[in-house]
């Protein structure tokens, strides 16, 4: 999870806007990733090439992965089953059943 302390994220204040202005610029996927392959492969010449840096950016790709999911696409896609309808032949499952249990 990206939830680091305060006092952590206080380090990259003054590269938020930097940030900002490398996403403003990608226009597609590739560019997305190209900038994720740069920012993974500077953090592992950094740390050094051995498993465990190599393990710990497999890690946080994949957390930064079912975050971004777990708050935007999955909220977009409640809205969109609102919208549309559902497809979900699993009673139990259907809309808004399901989305009555994440809210307990």
């Amino acid at each position: 999870m990206p939830y680091i302390e305060k006092k952590d994220r206080e380090k990259f204040h003054t590269d938020v806007d930097l940030i900002k202005q490398v996403a403003e610029k990608i226009e597609t996927c590739g560019e997305l990733n190209y900038v994720f392959t740069l920012i993974c492969q500077q953090y592992l010449l950094k740390k050094g090439i051995r498993y465990q840096n190599i393990n710990d950016i497999v890690g946080a790709l994949e957390g930064c992965k079912l975050e971004f999911y777990r708050r935007i696409a999955s909220h977009y896609e409640d809205d969109k089953i609102l919208s549309n309808g559902d497809v979900c032949l699993i009673e139990k499952y259907k809309f808004p059943d399901a989305y009555k249990m994440h809210e307990d």
